[in-house]
């Protein structure tokens, strides 16, 4: 497994100009940075998965996501490079007519098939009686659920906070799809820390995964309808990436980071905050949603994220 070797990251300071007199001190995780396809917490997620799939000798590999996901785009580039079979199970049978989104497409491009179903049946993709059915489909597959969130995903998010992180701040701030990096983190960290977790989806049953994972208390998940839900936006949204890029020169996504870096920003401003001022936001990456997001607002004739990728 050198491939998930020597992961280096690093915590930046975030200088902000209206928190200078407040006492903030607010880093940032740059696990985005840790490899340019296989992004944060997807290399975390995948390398006791991987590492189990080669082990059990299994001859395909399972698993499930979106049109955007940046997970089913990191299982793809692992399985074209270690030569693995992968099946992905998409969200949305409408989505199976060509031409592909910028994400599907690299994912179709590094050797993936997939095999689109409705929302309805995607709703059963956890359910035990469908995971016998695709087992017995499909024989010596290795299944991973969405987003890498099983027990060795979990074990390898665990991995993200190092001994000082653990030391110096007072709260940890993550973006939270399937509910994997979040639960990882809690069971890491101390218990004098607050682990807050911002919810990417709407109306998400998320926290009833978190509690099958962890068995601590000190977790909040913020689990608001921010901006119309899941790869939902607006033109606030986008001003935003575009002034925190112009200002910290760091490229957030436009589905998970971004939001949850809004909102964080929109608490302190309020006022609202009581988390503690020694504040880590750990960025988990997923730029490639990028290039699809500025095909549809240039469709609309909105403006666009105004960086190159």
């Amino acid at each position: 497994m050198s491939f998930f070797k020597n992961i280096k990251t690093e915590n930046i300071e975030l200088k902000l100009p209206f928190l200078k007199d407040d006492g903030f001190e607010i880093f940032m995780k740059r696990e985005d940075l840790i490899h340019p396809i296989i992004s944060g917490n997807k290399f975390r997620k995948l390398k006791y998965n991987i590492e189990k799939f080669k082990k059990n000798k299994n001859s395909t590999l399972i698993t499930f996501g979106g049109a955007y996901s940046n997970h089913l785009l990191a299982v793809s580039y692992i399985a074209k490079i270690e030569n693995i079979n992968t099946i992905a199970f998409v969200r949305g049978d409408e989505l199976g007519v060509l031409p592909f989104n910028s994400t599907l497409q690299r994912c179709f491009d590094n050797g993936m098939e997939f095999k689109f179903i409705s929302r309805e049946k995607y709703r059963f993709r956890n359910d035990s009686n469908f995971l016998k059915n695709l087992s017995s489909n499909y024989n010596n597959a290795f299944i991973i659920p969405e987003g890498g969130t099983n027990d060795l995903g979990i074990l390898g998010c665990e991995e993200i906070l190092t001994l000082r992180d653990k030391n110096f701040f007072d709260v940890i701030c993550v973006p939270v799809g399937s509910g994997g990096t979040f639960s990882g983190l809690i069971n890491s960290s101390l218990k004098k820390q607050k682990i807050l977790g911002f919810s990417a989806l709407k109306n998400s049953n998320i926290i009833n995964v978190i509690n099958k994972f962890v068995n601590k208390n000190n977790w909040k998940l913020i689990d608001e309808d921010l901006f119309g839900g899941y790869a939902k936006s607006n033109q606030n949204l986008i001003q935003f990436i575009n002034k925190f890029y112009n200002d910290s020169k760091i490229k957030l996504d436009p589905i998970y980071n971004s939001k949850m870096i809004f909102k964080i920003l929109e608490i302190i401003k309020q006022n609202k905050w009581n988390y503690g001022k020694k504040i880590l936001i750990v960025n988990t990456g997923g730029l490639q949603s990028v290039e699809s997001f500025n095909k549809t607002l240039k469709n609309k004739k909105c403006a666009t994220i105004n960086y190159s990728l």
